[in-house]
């Protein structure tokens, strides 16, 4: 497996394009994004948890039924969330997306991201529709990109190569996602494309699986937001024999989707709401898998470890409190942990109890912009990573005022 350039145009047979149409009123940052297929694929999506949803996923649910979308098209600057005509609006936006590529309506999924409850109004949409088809490019993954993007600060984007029965297969990613972020499917909005032919079936198996012990492990603030989406499309056009079984060539599917979704939960929290810092949470040693991702997702979504990550403050404390309130199964006395970084690693704690540590060592260590906290238990072989942020005065300024 090899990273490669391209983004969501590095699989074979994708286009993507990006521009501003006049949803958001800074005319500097695009707002609408399209990705398209030259030919129907395999579709594969998760949604978010939360009961109140976006119009856009009830809409792309239902028209990806059959398994099979051609295209994506997504806005940003307004979540079409909590309309009374909502649902109308992003019906008529695939209508629109349809016509222009001359495609069927079922075949696009729909997304937004933006402010929550305020109207969107389809004109600048339909206005900007020839703009937007016309930006389609095979080099344009990256205007796909900025057009999904919030208060993003960095662009998302990764793709890697991979063989199956020979044959070389690409598979990449976009992502937006800063804030709103919380474990429970999904997280944020992330688009995946790939040449590789697999059936909807198997697609939809590789994704459910991926997302448990990926972008359900992401955490920036603990709000898990409305219009939440994952989706891949599967268009075959590099030519492998199709997936359509477990067996080897799904096993090495999953282990590029994997490498796709990974990189892309880190830049998300790495990239969070007022973020400094990137943390990952890795809990080995557990009861089970499910124990490790409780106590990993527990500890790195409490606001005191991250605030004291955002002070390079080694309070390792705080870590075995939130293990304690976790929920999971856990012997609290043989509890370890130690911080690492790029400047080296250190223990704090063993077996449930402090050690003599050099304060000094320790900050020069948590100031780094990457910051593993390495918990190891003595309970079994359970093992997961979970990934969020530090918890900053930034944080409070941007949601302070978000809507106004």
């Amino acid at each position: 497996m090899e990273i490669i350039k391209g983004g969501v145009c590095a699989a074979k047979g994708f286009l993507a394009g990006g521009i501003h149409c006049g949803i958001r009123k800074n005319k500097t940052k695009k707002d609408l994004a399209l990705i398209y297929s030259e030919n129907r694929a395999s579709c594969a999506s998760v949604y978010t948890t939360n009961k109140v949803k976006g119009a856009p996923l009830t809409v792309t649910k239902s028209n990806i039924a059959d398994g099979y979308a051609q295209a994506v098209i997504c806005n940003s600057g307004n979540a079409n969330t909590c309309n009374a005509n909502g649902i109308e609006i992003a019906e008529r936006m695939c209508e629109l997306t349809a016509e222009a590529l001359k495609i069927d309506k079922t075949d696009v999924v729909i997304a937004s991201t933006g402010v929550i409850g305020q109207p969107l109004s389809i004109t600048p949409i339909a206005d900007g529709m020839d703009k937007l088809v016309a930006s389609l490019g095979r080099d344009n993954s990256r205007d796909a990109a900025e057009g999904i993007m919030t208060t993003d600060t960095r662009l998302k984007e990764i793709a890697v190569s991979f063989e199956i029965d020979g044959v070389e297969c690409k598979i990449g990613g976009i992502a937006k996602g800063s804030g709103m972020i919380h474990p429970n499917m999904a997280t944020m909005l992330v688009f995946i494309t790939t040449d590789c032919a697999i059936s909807p079936k198997m697609l939809k198996r590789a994704l459910s699986t991926d997302i448990a012990s990926t972008f359900n492990m992401v955490s920036v603030d603990g709000d898990t937001s409305t219009n939440d989406m994952v989706t891949v499309l599967a268009n075959g056009q590099a030519g492998n024999t199709l997936i359509d079984s477990e067996c080897e060539s799904f096993d090495k599917f999953m282990k590029a989707l994997n490498s796709v979704t990974v990189y892309l939960c880190r830049c998300i929290a790495g990239d969070g709401e007022g973020a400094t810092k990137l943390l990952e949470c890795e809990v080995s040693g557990a009861k089970d898998e499910a124990n490790a991702r409780i106590i990993a997702k527990s500890v790195i979504c409490s606001s005191l470890v991250k605030a004291a990550m955002f002070g390079s403050d080694a309070n390792w404390g705080r870590i075995l409190c939130a293990i304690g309130y976790s929920g999971a199964e856990v012997d609290v006395n043989r509890v370890d942990v130690s911080f690492k970084s790029a400047k080296g690693e250190i223990e704090v704690c063993k077996n449930g109890a402090g050690v003599d540590f050099s304060e000094e060592i320790a900050k020069e260590i948590l100031l780094e912009k990457e910051i593993g906290i390495v918990i190891k238990l003595g309970d079994g072989d359970g093992h997961s990573v979970a990934w969020g942020c530090d918890l900053t005065y930034e944080y409070v300024k941007i949601n302070g005022d978000y809507r106004t």
